[in-house]
């Protein structure tokens, strides 16, 4: 299968997981677990493409340096490894920003530009939410007692 087939592949997974969450009024917990699964295979298909990669004579570059990095994302395997590394991290946050919003009483129509911006620029997505839940007057969870 080519690099642009499995890019494709795992987009479309990815995708499926956020419209999963979009929905998760419906069934909070089922759609949550719904979403990570997707993760895990995100998962799998991140390790796999590591190990070949890293099999097949590395990814390239010096990670520890930016012209290394430029030098290593220059590679289409490269390039592949790191999006499904960040498919798979986003949509694990929304997945979390989802079901938290859900035990601390944050109404659904607020999550969905936070869903957003975690697909399209993650650390955003995830800002965001954090500032969403923060806001006084949020039903705050119950507290554990012993």
């Amino acid at each position: 299968m080519t690099l642009d087939a499995l890019f494709n592949i795992a987009n479309l997974v990815a995708l499926a997981g956020w419209i999963i969450l979009a929905f998760a009024p419906l069934r909070r917990g089922a759609i949550v677990a719904a979403a990570r699964c997707i993760v895990v295979a995100l998962a799998v298909a991140y390790t796999i493409l590591l190990v070949q990669a890293v099999a097949g004579g590395g990814l390239g570059g010096d990670l520890t340096t930016l012209s290394g990095l430029t030098e290593g994302f220059s590679q289409p395997r490269a390039v592949l490894v790191g999006w499904v590394h960040y498919l798979a991290f986003d949509l694990w946050v929304g997945s979390w920003a989802i079901e938290d919003a859900g035990k601390r009483g944050v109404p659904h129509w607020a999550m969905l530009p936070v869903l957003f911006l975690t697909l399209m620029a993650g650390p955003i997505g995830l800002l965001t939410y954090l500032v969403v839940r923060a806001r006084p007057g949020r039903q705050q969870p119950p507290a554990l007692t012993t």
